[in-house]
């Protein structure tokens, strides 16, 4: 069974890294560095969250042509689970255009 954590740095190879870290931007400069990185992180957070809301909240305020192509998604799916229950063989025609 392969390990999961392969590769992942292990106690002393952390130390290496914050050895590095530390000479790369100075002792100084960590706590900004660590600073931005929260505020950066609490704004990805932010904006996902506001994206989920906006998805749920977004079906209210879709236009005519997203109610349009939903509906045909709808119905396209429904054909499809009907086809799967019932045992039909579903066939479509395929316009070969690219050719």
């Amino acid at each position: 069974m392969i390990n999961p954590l392969v590769g992942m740095p292990q106690g002393l190879e952390w130390l290496v890294i914050l050895a590095i870290v530390v000479l790369v931007f100075g002792a100084a400069k960590l706590p900004d560095l660590a600073r931005s990185s929260g505020q950066a992180l609490r704004i990805f957070k932010t904006e996902t969250k506001d994206l989920r809301d906006d998805k749920s909240s977004s079906e209210s305020t879709a236009t005519p042509e997203q109610r349009e192509i939903e509906a045909r998604n709808e119905a396209a799916s429904h054909e499809v689970q009907s086809h799967e229950t019932t045992g039909d063989v579903v066939h479509e025609r395929r316009d070969d255009t690219t050719a």
